[in-house]
């Protein structure tokens, strides 16, 4: 990329996704982006992004960016075939680090976390939280996800499974805020569900896991996971950075899944298959006659 300030097009779907307000600027490694509507109408169809090479005065010294720094070559090397929106987010995300117990003790980058190196060697453990999204039919909206994606690829999971990060608004413990907070923030970047067709305080917080799971050599998931219920008819634009496909199922085609899964016809992401064999089928119940606060649990951590 030229030294020299270059304009180009961003699509509109990151139109609607970031570009909420006049100008606000995002940080990749060695760049700032600085993004501004072309119009101050929604419907403008591209925006302006402003790249121009990050130098030592433009912005704090982050974690993310000390990372990068420390990178050494064998490294880059290994993450020369990321894919550009994931790397991006791997080292801006700062995930919230906790212990066993639930208690936040730090933060650190989301591909830090991720790395099984450091799972094992430096017990990392983040806070996460998975939703489980039913329609008025009682139908429960899985997503496969994107191809691109680090850890999972293409897996076939619940409706939406990510981190809260450490922001003033997704640390709120009272009520469970900051979780659901950053639950509402995820359905819009996966899915494209507004966040007023999903109120926060109609997420059902029902109970929390840990659980450790391998993607690959690499790459896999050590989690102190949420587990969010909401019943809602909602309009979906799936973000194909994130999501393969979709899908709503009943419970007959729950029971199919799993059985291709056992056959190893479809794969599914490892949280996924314990909520389903620990939990769902009951709480499903609990979806139905409207009784989810009777099923919650929010003082049991299970280790599974």
């Amino acid at each position: 990329m030229s030294a020299s300030l270059s304009l180009i097009q961003a699509p509109s779907r990151l139109s609607r996704c970031f570009l909420k307000s006049a100008a606000r600027r995002y940080t990749v490694p060695n760049y700032c982006i600085f993004a501004t509507p072309l119009a101050s109408s929604s419907s403008s169809s591209s925006s302006r992004w402003f790249v121009r090479p990050l130098v030592p005065s433009s912005r704090p010294f982050t974690s993310s960016t000390a990372v990068m720094a420390k990178a050494d070559s064998a490294v880059v090397d290994s993450d020369a075939s990321m894919d550009a929106v994931q790397k991006r987010l791997m080292f801006e995300d700062e995930c919230i680090l906790v212990d066993e117990h639930d208690n936040v003790v730090g933060h650190e980058s989301k591909y830090n976390c991720h790395l099984m190196e450091k799972i094992e060697k430096e017990n990392l453990l983040h806070r996460a939280f998975s939703v489980f999204l039913f329609n008025s039919k009682y139908e429960l909206l899985l997503q496969q996800r994107s191809a691109t994606k680090v850890t999972f690829p293409l897996v076939w999971t619940n409706t939406c499974c990510s981190h809260p990060l450490y922001r003033e608004s997704e640390l709120i413990e009272e009520n469970y805020l900051g979780v659901r907070n950053a639950a509402q923030r995820k359905l819009f970047d996966e899915l494209g569900i507004p966040a007023e067709e999903l109120p926060v305080d109609e997420f059902t917080p029902l109970g929390r896991i840990l659980y450790k799971a391998p993607s690959d050599g690499k790459w896999g998931e050590h989690e102190l996971d949420y587990l969010l219920f909401i019943v809602r008819d909602v309009n979906l634009r799936p973000n194909p950075d994130e999501v393969a496909d979709v899908k709503y199922v009943n419970r007959e085609q729950i029971n199919e899944l799993l059985k291709k899964a056992d056959a190893g016809e479809v794969k599914l992401s490892p949280w996924f298959r314990l909520v389903v064999d620990n939990f769902l089928m009951e709480w499903w119940d609990h979806v139905e006659k409207g009784t989810l606060v009777e099923a919650a649990d929010m003082k049991t951590i299970h280790k599974l």
